[in-house]
């Protein structure tokens, strides 16, 4: 049940989808620093390979990248447009992603009790 391909996906996209809102959270705190670059968190063309190519998915880590975006005078490139978006979109998918982990729980939770 837990060494699978959809729960393990599913576990990656939750970790990856975690470390996209730290890295979102953190450029918004440091947007008014001097010469900070935005991070980037990419993990989706990975897992997606590895599930194409089906391998376990479990070895995707997310990787945090620092964004080559276009900077300001002060050498800032956090943008507050693109980091609040950023933010929706991903804790959607961070709610959808726990709720079909919890889906899967339940299953469990279900054949111990043997209802």
């Amino acid at each position: 049940m837990f060494d699978d391909r959809s729960y393990s996906a599913l576990r990656v996209a939750a970790s990856g989808l975690a470390a996209r809102q730290t890295a979102i959270a953190n450029n918004i705190a440091n947007i008014e620093t001097p010469g900070y670059r935005a991070r980037k968190v990419k993990f989706e063309e990975a897992l997606k390979g590895a599930m194409d190519n089906g391998e376990s998915p479990s070895g995707v880590k997310p990787s945090v990248l620092t964004s080559l975006e276009p900077t300001r005078l002060n050498g800032n490139n956090v943008n507050l447009d693109e980091e609040t978006l950023s933010h929706v979109d991903t804790t959607m998918r961070y709610s959808l992603a726990l709720r079909a982990l919890d889906g899967r729980y339940s299953l469990l939770r279900e054949a111990i009790k043997g209802a």
